[in-house]
């Protein structure tokens, strides 16, 4: 089965439009840059897989993937992401899942952490005040990083969602409010909405890339995803034996505060890549464990039933 078109044009396109934040940024080579992002959008449309699908996530788990929704395995997925100015850690990277209808503005980005069981003992007694100092802090010391590759800085401004755990599933979800520093207070705002499903060994990350102005419908594919989403028999947070297996040496609360994402390396936080075509926004976190991405569109397949992939 042939993969979905990929707006390349649009893609470039957007590279190529000119845009008061594009000239604050101090870019690589603007062609190069452009050239890569295409090629790697191609590749990206070559491996991925097409919805309604079972894709095996690692060792670990299985992925209903959704009618609509199209699955970028790790090797073609970090591509895309260092093409959007992301740090990546392939060792934790799995994939991403991008919505192809009409509509969608969204991508999901999944990661296995196997850092062994999480305990989630301090989901009881933890303070969300607290948490997003925590996250204030990690996104102040990223900035160094942003503006050393030549990126805005960035700022989180507090929760959209705060950190709610479901102890009987075992499924974790928070988001954050977050801009540019400088950024009108009336522009849309990037959210990082991120979900975690913890099993046996460690723990998978779903975090949803969108924007203020599209996160009250596009969250809804966020928890599709995290609901479709199963442990493989004997991985199951519920086959923890304490006698045999490794706990992990933070708790739930590093998965929202950071300690986890900074003693892991793992995406750097909101290192992002800012252009206009309506526009496109990715923002990369690892102490904010999520990302942004708004408007990339796919085109429909001519063949295919109501434009789905």
């Amino acid at each position: 089965m042939r993969t979905p078109v990929i707006l390349v044009v649009a893609l470039v396109a957007a590279l190529m439009m000119p845009s008061a934040r594009a000239q604050q940024v101090k870019a690589q080579d603007e062609a190069a840059r452009k050239a890569e992002m295409v090629a790697a959008w191609q590749a990206a449309e070559k491996a991925g897989t097409v919805g309604p699908a079972d894709v095996p996530l690692i060792d670990q788990a299985s992925l209903k993937l959704p009618k609509g929704d199209f699955f970028v395995p790790r090797t073609e997925a970090a591509r895309m992401l260092r093409a959007l100015g992301n740090l990546v850690n392939d060792t934790s990277l799995v994939g991403i899942v991008v919505g192809t209808r009409a509509s969608d503005r969204w991508i999901v980005v999944i990661r296995y952490v196997k850092e062994g069981y999480i305990k989630d003992d301090d989901a009881r007694t933890w303070n969300a005040d607290d948490l997003l100092k925590s996250l204030k802090d990690g996104t102040e010391e990223a900035n160094k990083d942003r503006v050393a590759r030549g990126f805005p800085e960035m700022q989180i401004i507090g929760w959209q969602q705060p950190p709610a755990y479901d102890a009987t599933s075992h499924r974790l979800v928070w988001s954050l409010l977050a801009k540019d520093k400088g950024e009108a207070d009336d522009a849309p705002k990037n959210i990082n909405y991120n979900t975690y499903a913890l099993g046996r060994d460690g723990y998978f990350s779903l975090n949803l890339l969108t924007s203020s102005d599209s996160i009250a419908t596009d969250k809804a594919a966020a928890h599709e995803l995290l609901a479709d989403l199963s442990y493989n028999t004997g991985k199951r947070y519920e086959d923890f034996s304490a006698s045999t297996d490794r706990v992990a040496e933070y708790g739930l609360i590093a998965l929202v505060g950071g300690v986890a994402a900074k003693k892991l390396g793992l995406f750097a936080l909101l290192a992002a890549s800012l252009l206009k075509f309506g526009k496109i926004i990715l923002v990369g976190a690892a102490v904010a464990g999520g990302t942004i991405l708004k408007l990339f569109h796919r085109k429909p397949r001519q063949d295919t039933p109501d434009g789905a992939a």
